[in-house]
């Protein structure tokens, strides 16, 4: 049977380091902490928890502090977990059983990562990441933020999962960290162009985005999963900045990479919800719930677009071409995946209630 070390790069996680080990704590056999430099009971709480704590000086670089950390393990295999994350109690039982295999011949065990959650807590957007590796085999993490784990050898797709249970807000400090390297005139991976594009993005840096995901679009050298995304998120920048025009050509360009995503689809259908074209809308919505899903294990994967969210903009499209009929059919679908969100909610007693004034609204 194997042993397993848990190891956590944390600085000030207060917060939700308890929770986080209270999910973990009967399942792995060692807790390494490495802090790089906590002001709060951080290191307190580890060591309730029985945990080795380490200190490690920040420098920028979270691929650095993570390889320390696996240095420090003794263990047959490595779990890594943030601070944020949980095992919820389904995936405890499944990672016991899991632990108990005789005769494990993996090198690397991957698990789903759920980020996102609809309003009863269901998982909407997910991806699989290596999480269980064999300490033997020295595998290491590259790049100073956004940092990957890179595994070769024989590599085992568990039913485990890790839930992310975030509680701080963004924070500019990744996009500081990309643009210190720049300063020193370091020239990116594709990865990194990748991620640098998201943190000006997601930093509403949106005419510096859009120039950082071209440039990695134009290098070809990147993950089909993160090109496609990369179409997706450029499209959603020239949105925020109200050019349709261009939002609609960067959605038609994930189709150079693949057959029609369901997040495609959905986002087509909302441009053309946008300008009020119901019926081409229809035709897009119909086809995000038709699509399939892609077949790399290690891609992303956006529940929502294929489920709920186009029965919810479906109800809308025929209610606004006079179709009740079928827009009520929309609704109970969309209800049947998540019959807690507000706008469903509101459709509901649009349908339902007594109130004439009422009419159907969209997310």
């Amino acid at each position: 049977m194997m042993s397993i070390s848990l190891c956590m790069i944390v600085r000030n996680e207060e917060d939700s380091l308890g929770r986080c080990l209270d999910s973990v704590k009967d399942i792995v056999d060692e807790i390494v902490v490495v802090d790089t430099g906590s002001t709060d009971r951080t290191k307190e709480i580890a060591s309730s928890f029985g945990a080795v704590i380490y200190d490690f000086q920040w420098i920028d670089d979270f691929g650095a502090a993570r390889n320390y950390c696996f240095q420090q393990a003794t263990c047959s295999f490595i779990l890594w977990l943030d601070a944020d994350d949980v095992i919820e109690a389904g995936d405890r039982h499944r990672l016991k059983e899991l632990k108990q295999k005789e005769d494990f011949p993996y090198d690397s065990v991957t698990m789903k990562y759920h980020l996102t959650f609809d309003e009863e807590g269901n998982p909407l957007f997910s991806l699989r990441r290596n999480r269980l590796v064999r300490r033997s085999c020295g595998f290491r993490w590259h790049g100073p933020v956004h940092e990957y784990l890179a595994v070769s050898g024989r590599v085992y797709h568990s039913d485990v999962a890790v839930t992310h249970r975030k509680e701080r807000r963004h924070t500019d400090r990744n996009l500081n960290i990309y643009l210190k390297r720049l300063e020193k005139g370091e020239k990116f991976s594709p990865r990194d162009q990748y991620y640098f594009a998201n943190e000006l993005r997601d930093n509403s840096r949106l005419e510096e985005a859009i120039a950082a995901y071209e440039l990695f679009l134009e290098g070809g050298r990147g993950w089909v999963e993160d090109e496609i995304n990369a179409c997706l998120k450029l499209a959603n920048c020239y949105e925020r900045l109200n050019k349709r025009d261009k939002q609609m050509a960067a959605l038609l360009r994930t189709l150079t990479y693949d057959k029609p995503r369901a997040e495609f689809c959905y986002e087509m259908g909302c441009c053309f919800v946008e300008q009020e074209r119901f019926e081409q809308a229809i035709y897009w919505f119909l086809q995000a719930v038709q699509a399939e899903r892609p077949h790399d294990m290690m891609g992303f994967s956006d529940l929502a677009t294929s489920t709920w969210l186009p029965h919810l903009q479906l109800t809308v499209c025929y209610d606004r071409i006079g179709n009740r009929a079928k827009a009520l059919e929309h609704h109970e679908r969309a209800k049947s995946f998540n019959s807690k969100h507000p706008s469903i909610l509101y459709n509901e007693r649009y349908f339902y209630g007594d109130n004439p004034s009422m009419s159907v609204i969209p997310i």
